[in-house]
């Protein structure tokens, strides 16, 4: 029982939180309106009733009363046609009498005002005794309810006056009372519908400029600011709006220096890396390859002049010298392939593509559109070679996949790369990234460098995608 009274509260408050102020305020004023004239008009309507009713029951009581003194005299000369005029008169000047008729003591009617028909059953629908002053009872008729008063003749020995009077015109008169009251409330519904309604606009404007302008700084407009309509609490909630604007105008602000110097230290640091790369191949290439070149040709020399056992020897060594030469001839090339500043990204991509194939057990796809006929900015080029350097190096490292593919494409002014495996994937939103410029962190960075955006679709055990989009002129 408790649960299903706090659901139903639960579904009230959900219906009144969706209704606006407005709305709120429009209702409660009708409804206050609405309860305060249908209250006053039903109190009124019954008071109105009961003394009215009062009323006619004593207006019933005086008329009957008049018109047995006035036809004692009548009666006891016989004079029976002033009789009949006596109650006809009775009946034209008083609008509330209905009927009026007088009957001897033997029962008999003496004069009445029903014309041929007189109502048999009335004879016995009210007596009085000798001892009464008057009774009184209601009858209810096809036209309504009629007040019927007895009141006796001369103590009851002339015979007995009756009068009935119809509530007709006291219920049109409250009918019509009640009416008034009714359009009295409607009126008064209609100006205060009014009222309230420029109430609301007063209350609302504010806040629904309130609610355009925090909606503008949802957006990043942090511009926005609100007119002080008044100085009430709205005026005052308005001042904090503006104040807590300015506050995130200013953070803002803030924030995007930091921005700016963060990116400014981050390329500072990534062009310092390929400077520092290019120097190192630069001197991997010139000295160290061109003295394991020199060890080479000197262990040769060696060779030729040593005795067989000296020679098998020297050999050997010079088998590691020229293994230890392919070796720095890779590293230079994986530091800072010459290609890439000579021939552009294709290339580079392609004959690090090759280098992969020939020493990884993996089948690489590699598709580049758009790019034959002009070379990207160097810094983009190079930014898009480390991005898939590296995404292929987690590839090796990390999905155990059988086969990867490369896509670079440049269309309606945006660099795309995708790089998808059919390895063992992984859950993007557990990756925990600590290490800075290196892994799918280093990625991301230089990918918004450039002001582009890095999507990483994967989940366990269906491979992994890599979108990357870089805004570029080509």
């Amino acid at each position: 029982m408790k649960s299903v009274l706090s659901s139903k509260l639960d579904q009230f408050w959900a219906f009144a939180g969706g209704v606006s102020i407005r709305a709120k305020i429009l209702g409660i004023v009708l409804a206050l309106v609405a309860l305060l004239g249908i209250g006053i008009t039903l109190q009124v309507r019954a008071v109105l009733s009961r003394t009215m009713d009062t009323q006619l029951r004593e207006q019933s009581v005086s008329i009957s009363r008049d018109l047995a003194a006035r036809s004692t005299d009548l009666i006891l000369i016989n004079d029976l046609y002033a009789l009949q005029q006596l109650l006809l008169d009775t009946q034209s000047n008083n609008a509330n009498v209905r009927y009026a008729f007088i009957i001897d003591n033997q029962n008999h009617i003496l004069a009445h005002t029903f014309g041929q028909g007189f109502p048999p059953e009335l004879l016995s629908a009210n007596s009085v005794s000798v001892t009464e002053h008057h009774h009184t009872l209601t009858l209810d008729t096809d036209e309504g309810v009629v007040w019927d008063t007895a009141v006796p003749i001369f103590g009851g020995q002339a015979g007995t006056a009756r009068v009935g009077l119809s509530e007709a015109n006291v219920r049109r008169s409250v009918d019509a009372v009640t009416g008034q009251l009714l359009l009295t409330t409607l009126a008064v519904s209609v100006v205060g519908i009014s009222a309230a309604a420029f109430l609301t606009w007063l209350l609302t404007r504010p806040i629904l400029n309130l609610v355009q302008a925090a909606n503008a700084i949802g957006n990043g407009d942090f511009t926005q600011r609100v007119k002080r309509w008044a100085d009430d609490e709205v005026g005052a909630l308005s001042e904090a709006f503006n104040n807590m604007s300015s506050a995130l105008a200013r953070a803002q602000e803030e924030r995007v220096e930091r921005d700016q110097l963060r990116a400014q230290y981050v390329s500072g640091v990534i062009g310092a890396q390929e400077e520092e790369r290019k120097r190192i191949a630069r001197e991997l290439h010139d000295s160290t390859s061109q003295s394991l070149t020199s060890l080479l040709l000197g262990l040769r020399t060696l060779a030729d002049g040593c005795d067989p056992a000296m020679q098998q020897r020297v050999n050997e060594l010079r088998t590691v010298a020229a293994r230890t030469l392919d070796d720095v001839h890779n590293l230079a090339l994986q530091l800072r392939p010459s290609v890439l500043d000579d021939l552009g990204l294709p290339a580079a991509i392609q004959r690090y593509v090759d280098d992969c194939r020939s020493r990884y057990p993996l089948r690489i796809d590699l598709a580049v559109r758009g790019l034959d006929q002009q070379r990207l900015p160097a810094n983009m080029e190079t930014a898009l070679y480390r991005i898939i350097q590296e995404s292929i190096t987690n590839v090796v490292r990390h999905a155990n996949a059988q086969t990867a593919s490369v896509l670079i494409e440049c269309h309606n002014g945006v660099v795309r790369a995708v790089i998808e495996d059919d390895g063992c994937g992984f859950d993007p939103s557990a990756v925990e990234l600590r290490q800075p410029h290196l892994g799918l962190y280093g990625i991301r960075e230089r990918a918004e460098l450039l002001g582009g955006k890095v999507v990483i679709e994967s989940a366990p055990g269906q491979g992994t995608s890599l979108f990357i989009a870089i805004p570029c002129r080509c």
